[in-house]
């Protein structure tokens, strides 16, 4: 069979190699496993169930979870098979964003997870009039079970239901988390995801049976694209969260998976860990640690070490390189990160050390994906995130004026490629362009075609809303200066500011852990890190790191000043403000220009 909805690639999976361990993860303290025919099983349960409730073709249900779980894959299917939307949310927005998704969506039914979800759903309860009932995952005292919906009656209306959708129908609804304002509503289509998978699945490097860990949420399409993929591949997956990857009892040991998708963040605590363990080392064993790491500062994919390299290189492999890659389950044959710009120096560590980790790039609009770097080296460049994929049309606009030449704003087109923002005309009208008779996507990013290997590869310089616009009327893209300073072990974030002044400088988090162990070798007390972030050896540290930096930019990039905060910026806040971060970790730039008001204004004054 070949899949043209997003529900045939279960059973795609069932009919050609179907899998005793398909989905797993940990729940009621031990983890369990479910076959491909025990999922299908239940998803046909809840789609009768779901037509017990009275659902027809188009309506709305919502599905929210903190950890991705089986649950949250039944229903996703369920809804889908029986011509409703789904549409999943952030677990950490507040009451009121629920309110606004819900009645913008005018979603019927809501399926949560555990802790708070139900309160913040029932909260916002009275205010949307289409919500009929929530239930929970979890069982909970006087609240629906999500399987009290379970029905044996009813089959062949599913299967009618099933035979009826058109793969150009709308399947789902994406609320984009977006950084200023309310959330958009992307419209996608089965042929839209559907499109991006089958493009997608031909590059993961391994095979039905293999293990790919699933830990970002199923409610971003980058990992519920993945998981489509993985599917359609009959590769097992095991749902986790972040909370419990890493360490001897983590989950990367437990599983030992051979894949995983992840964003940038992650990947830099990784590295952060590996580094602070190293600054912990003493005497020979310290000096061997950085040795090795300095092996991997000219790497490109398929780069090959031979002569007295090539046997320096080895002995790193065996003491050092090999301990990497068994702290992440000693079987990873690749990783693919997205959602926000990757440094260069991550890819370029790890892959050296024989984790391959590949860069993707593509938007919700998008399904996600537009260019992803292969796992073969020929493929594949530092610096990119790729060549388009199958299927994917790109171009870069320079009309706008204003960037360097053969730089100008990502034009995209192809089968992926949202139907446009629910209930919003006028603003999908803004996002798409008429170029030579052909409709493009226009994506907000700034970018340029680099060629190699006699291949076109594309590398983002910038979000074209984030360029700042100096005093001088200069224009600079924050984001590779960003992502520069990130590559020291002592920037937990950074954003480059600027905006109508006279010179870009930087807010600085600085990474907690890796400054109190700087500290502890510099004999200077950390006991209170916010009492000595303005001491002289803290500041010059920064400035070194600064100065490090500035050179790979021009003159008019380069930061003159900085702050360091001591603060945390974090994707949700427990007494109710305004998050720094959305939830795929990108700078929300208007919150924290607002909450930093004051530090802005003291660098510029000063």
């Amino acid at each position: 069979m070949e899949a043209t909805k997003l529900f045939d690639f279960i059973y795609l999976q069932q009919e050609q190699f179907p899998q005793e361990k398909s989905i797993g993860y940990f729940h009621e303290g031990e983890w369990q496993y479910f076959s491909t025919g025990q999922i299908i099983d239940m998803v046909n349960q809840a789609s009768r169930g779901l037509l017990k409730l009275g659902l027809q073709p188009g309506d709305k249900v919502a599905l929210c979870v903190y950890k991705n779980r089986l649950e949250w894959v039944i229903m996703d299917l369920a809804i889908l098979q029986i011509g409703c939307i789904d549409v999943p949310v952030y677990p950490t927005i507040s009451p009121r964003e629920y309110e606004y998704i819900f009645n913008d969506a005018g979603v019927k039914y809501a399926f949560v997870g555990a802790n708070d979800l139900y309160e913040k759903v029932d909260t916002a309860k009275a205010n949307i009039p289409s919500l009929v009932d929530i239930y929970t995952f979890d069982k909970q005292e006087g609240r629906k079970h999500w399987k009290d919906i379970f029905s044996e009656e009813g089959q062949e209306e599913v299967e009618k239901r099933m035979e009826a959708i058109n793969p150009e129908d709308l399947a789902t609804l994406i609320y984009t988390s977006g950084t200023t304002g309310d959330p958009k509503g992307v419209m996608l289509s089965h042929k839209n995801i559907v499109s991006n998978v089958a493009a997608v699945k031909e590059l993961i490097p391994m095979g039905t049976g293999s293990i790919a860990l699933s830990f970002l949420p199923l409610c971003h399409i980058f990992e519920r694209a993945a998981s489509y993929a993985y599917y359609s591949l009959g590769i097992n997956i095991v749902f986790t969260g972040t909370d419990n990857l890493g360490g001897d009892d983590g989950d990367l040991r437990t599983i030992r998976p051979h894949f995983f998708t992840t964003v940038p963040r992650l990947l830099e605590k990784v590295y952060e860990k590996i580094f602070n363990k190293g600054m912990a080392l003493t005497g020979v064993k310290k000096k061997l640690f950085f040795w090795a790491l300095s092996m991997t500062e000219d790497y490109k994919y398929g780069k090959k070490y031979g002569g007295l390299s090539g046997l320096k290189f080895k002995i790193a492999n065996k003491l050092i390189f090999s301990k990497w890659r068994e702290a992440l389950g000693g079987r990873v044959v690749g990783i693919l990160t997205g959602a926000a710009p990757c440094p260069v120096k991550m890819a370029q560590v790890f892959s050296a050390a024989g984790i391959p980790i590949r860069e993707g790039y593509g938007l919700t609009e998008t399904s996600p994906g537009l260019a992803i770097n292969r796992f073969n080296a020929s493929d594949a460049l530092l610096g990119t995130v790729g060549p388009a994929l199958t299927g994917v049309e790109l171009l870069i606009d320079e009309s706008d004026g204003g960037y360097a030449p053969g730089e100008g704003e990502i034009l995209a087109a192809g089968d992926n490629i949202m139907m446009g923002y629910y209930n919003k005309p006028e603003k999908t009208a803004q996002v798409f362009k008429e170029i030579d008779g052909k409709r493009w996507f226009c994506t907000g990013d700034i970018g340029t075609i680099v060629p190699a290997h006699g291949k076109q590869f594309l590398k983002i310089t910038d979000r074209k809303k984030e360029l700042l616009k100096t005093s001088g009327g200069k224009y600079v893209a924050p984001a590779p200066i960003e992502s520069k300073l990130k590559e020291s072990f002592l920037v937990e974030q950074v954003m480059v500011i600027g905006d109508k002044q006279k010179f870009v400088s930087a807010l600085i988090v600085p990474a907690k852990e890796a400054l109190v162990n700087w500290c502890k070798n510099k004999g200077i007390s950390a006991d209170d890190l916010s009492s000595i972030l303005d001491t002289p050896q803290i500041q010059k540290k920064f400035q070194e790191v600064v100065d490090s930096c500035n050179p790979s930019f021009s003159h008019v990039e380069q930061i003159k000043k900085f702050r360091l905060l001591d603060t945390d910026w974090e994707p949700f806040k427990e007494d109710g403000s305004e998050a720094e971060l959305t939830p795929t970790l990108k700078l929300k730039r208007r919150v924290i220009r607002n909450k930093f008001a004051k530090e802005i204004q003291g660098i510029y004054e000063s």
